[in-house]
């Protein structure tokens, strides 16, 4: 709205044209996310607290986690807050792509909402059953990119890019659906599966976010986009404030999600941040970069379907407790170590994901 705002103001006074930059309004758009978390956390995690919406804790996991029952979940409604005031008021809010990303993620958002609202405060310890979440998730996901498909005017919008390899590029056709709900559907649950410790899942989120978000201002623009080899996607450039506001609203959140945690984001969080980075991956056609950044969610992700399949064909188990970062926890690593030493993995992914726009 202020973007608005200020394009109807430059017509009186020349200086509101600045706002026409990506990449002020990108900066003001994080900066917005992050004094939103910063000043509502403290008071939704007050409200929290106080209607008793805390964590339950599995029996069977770390012993050292019993003592985070009862912190306050659900924060996660914090960060997909942020992200909407930030878009709504530095977007551009007639690019499609913009309202794609933001209703795509606010969509998985609510379908978390409802599963952590089951769980914990109807005390329905199985939640959304997992036929009508993957109900939700893929009437959301086929409507985006079914829209994204038909209303894709050249043939680099339905390939697969190819990273490192010079104008290679695969047309995918009608598989493209198929493959782009994969990609929302599977980073979505992914990054849920990671939400286990104080703080690991949302750094790597920020990370990966803040790159797509480099990808997205590059893939719009004339000029870089022909210069490192990478298809132009015309208004897809306005993504990228989208991605400045994850990154602002992530690292407000982080002030209160690191260790010891003061709350934790809940499905509502984890499930929408994963569906943002996959729908955004989607639109900029760099999913294969996705796969290389988000690498811990897609180690933690094949951990249990190891650990899952191991068990049910032989009966064993090959890591101590999955997803992988509990069994880091149960041969002795405290929790800090593991957090941080998946933090740093998630950085040199992310720095490998970006060397691809130089290396091909």
């Amino acid at each position: 709205m202020l973007y608005l705002l200020a394009q109807f103001l430059e017509k009186y006074y020349h200086p509101f044209q600045v706002f026409h930059y990506l990449t002020l309004r990108s900066i003001l758009s994080s900066l917005t996310a992050l004094i939103i978390s910063l000043v509502v956390g403290p008071v939704m995690i007050r409200k929290l607290a106080y209607h008793q919406v805390g964590q339950s804790v599995r029996d069977d996991g770390p012993q050292t986690h019993l003592k985070k029952a009862g912190t306050p979940t659900m924060g996660g409604a914090l960060i997909l807050i942020a992200i909407a005031i930030s878009i709504l008021l530095w977007g551009d809010l007639t690019n499609a792509y913009v309202w794609l990303v933001t209703l795509v993620t606010l969509g998985f958002g609510a379908i978390g909402w409802v599963d952590d609202y089951q769980k914990l405060i109807y005390k329905n310890s199985k939640g959304l059953s997992a036929r009508k979440r993957l109900f939700w998730e893929t009437l959301i996901t086929l409507s985006a990119v079914i829209f994204l498909y038909v209303t894709a005017e050249v043939p680099a919008e339905t390939s697969l890019v190819i990273p490192f390899l010079k104008n290679v590029m695969l047309p995918l056709g009608f598989f493209y659906i198929i493959f782009s709900y994969c990609v929302v559907v599977g980073c979505s649950n992914a990054v849920n599966l990671t939400d286990g410790l104080d703080g690991l899942a949302i750094l790597p989120t920020v990370m990966v976010a803040g790159a797509l978000g480099i990808f997205a201002y590059l893939s719009g623009h004339a000029q870089f986009a022909p210069y490192l080899t990478i298809p132009y996607l015309s208004g897809v450039g306005e993504v990228a404030v989208f991605c400045s506001a994850i990154v602002g609203a992530g690292l407000g959140f982080l002030w209160f999600n690191t260790y010891p945690a003061q709350v934790f984001m809940g499905d509502v969080g984890a499930l929408g941040l994963g569906a943002a980075l996959g729908i955004v991956a989607v639109v900029v056609r760099q999913e294969l970069v996705l796969l290389i950044m988000g690498g811990v969610f897609v180690m933690e992700t094949v951990s249990v379907i190891l650990q899952v399949g191991s068990f049910k064909l032989t009966g064993k188990r090959i890591f101590r407790m999955a997803p992988l970062h509990h069994h880091f926890e149960l041969i002795g690593w405290p929790e800090p170590r593991v957090i941080v030493r998946f933090w740093i993995i998630s950085f040199v992914l992310v720095l490998l994901g970006l060397a691809s726009l130089k290396i091909r």
